[in-house]
């Protein structure tokens, strides 16, 4: 009987194991978190964003804000609803640059905001979220790419800039809306002007995509010419860059939702960046899953009777159906064992050419075929290789006693 054993051996990987397997996808993790944060380390002192008269990135509005400048127009930006309608009174114009990020108590602020002075308020890329609110009378449609296109109307800003860089959201009237519409997309236009419906209040004018304001853009057919007359009519402008930093964007959000207007406000190219390392991530994980590194041999904690390990491989053999295999084994093993009794090199020993002459020399009288037995077709059945190993056993025990 042999004894118990007095411990086990672990098979889970040692610390310095784990470390080896996933020092690379460390290394490449941390290599892009770093450059990551140095590009906007680097950035960061004159960056701000799109649509931002500090910025001077392609996108970036400093251009347009300087050249208002030079014009005597006094720029003032404003990252929260309280300064910028504080900021705004009858000789400003309001420039709300992303209107659909605002809430809807927001956009109600604003509006009335809007109607109770003599301002002109421009709205750029309004879309569904916020024209029910901020342009009543107006709806969206489909966006459409942002192109040359020529004014096509009788607004004086308009014709004297041209054509120029215009495109994004498409509006419909109302009937009744009486309103000026330049720059046509498919029958649609992608710039409105809504006069002013009561006393003391002044025009709103909707900008289908914000092209002609960036830095990249500025100088291209009548883009600076259009921006300067629509945000220039009036000595004062107010620039609003809606911002986490507006406690007026939290009033109406639930507890459990403050992710989504910061989700809302990161820039798209961020998203996707995200959204492609986490699928590297993802694929890096499943390649290394399926290496197994190589075999290595390894002492047994315990020790292994040749018999349980015969039964054990007969086991998967038979829950596999492998009797062809089984077969093979069996008949490999028989004819390795009979060359040497037969006078044939072991290496000879498959090859029925060599083998079966030599056992009919040694056995010329028995009744069984050597051929069949020794290279023959699969078992058809587990009866039939039962019947098959039996024979093999008394074919290999008559050429011992011959």
């Amino acid at each position: 009987m042999s004894r118990p054993a007095t411990g086990t051996t672990s098979t889970a990987p040692s610390a310095r194991q784990v470390w080896t397997r996933v020092r690379g996808a460390v290394l490449v993790v941390a290599l892009v978190l770093t450059g990551g944060l140095a590009l906007a380390t680097v950035r960061s002192t004159d960056a701000h964003g799109a649509l931002d008269p500090r910025s001077a990135d392609p996108h970036g509005s400093r251009a347009v804000a300087e050249l208002l400048k030079a014009r005597g127009v006094t720029v003032t930006l404003a990252t929260t609803l309280a300064k910028a309608t504080a900021a705004t009174d009858t000789d400003s114009t309001l420039l709300v640059t992303t209107p659909d990020l605002l809430t809807g108590t927001q956009q109600s602020t604003l509006h009335t905001a809007m109607k109770a002075s003599a301002t002109r308020t421009v709205l750029v890329g309004a879309g569904l979220a916020s024209l029910d609110t901020l342009a009543p009378g107006v709806t969206s449609a489909p966006s459409t790419l942002v192109t040359e296109r020529a004014p096509a109307c009788t607004l004086p800003a308009a014709t004297r800039a041209g054509s120029v860089d215009l495109g994004g959201e498409r509006y419909e009237l109302s009937p009744g809306t009486t309103a000026e519409t330049c720059y046509r997309a498919e029958g649609l236009p992608t710039l409105v002007l809504l006069p002013g419906t009561g006393t003391g209040s002044a025009d709103t004018v909707l900008l289908g995509s914000p092209d002609i304001l960036y830095n990249s853009r500025l100088d291209q057919l009548g883009n600076a010419s259009l921006a300067l007359q629509l945000l220039g009519s009036r000595p004062h402008l107010v620039w609003y860059l809606p911002s986490l930093s507006d406690t007026s964007a939290t009033a109406d959000t639930p507890a459990d939702d403050t992710t989504g207007n910061f989700l809302a406000l990161i820039p798209s190219g961020w998203r996707w960046a995200t959204l492609q390392l986490a699928l590297a991530a993802l694929l890096a994980a499943l390649w290394r899953g399926r290496r197994l590194g190589p075999l290595v041999t390894e002492r047994l904690p315990v020790a292994l009777r040749a018999s349980e390990a015969t039964e054990g491989r007969a086991r998967l053999y038979r829950k596999a159906n492998a009797r062809d295999r089984a077969a093979s084994v069996l008949r490999t093993a028989t004819r390795t064992r009979l060359a040497p009794l037969l006078g044939v090199p072991v290496q000879d020993a498959h090859s029925p050419d060599l083998l079966l002459p030599a056992l009919s020399a040694r056995l010329p009288e028995t009744t069984a075929d050597p051929r069949n037995l020794l290279f023959g077709p699969a078992p058809a059945d587990d009866a039939t290789l039962i019947r098959l190993a039996d024979q093999l056993d008394a074919l290999e025990r008559e050429v011992r006693t011959s």
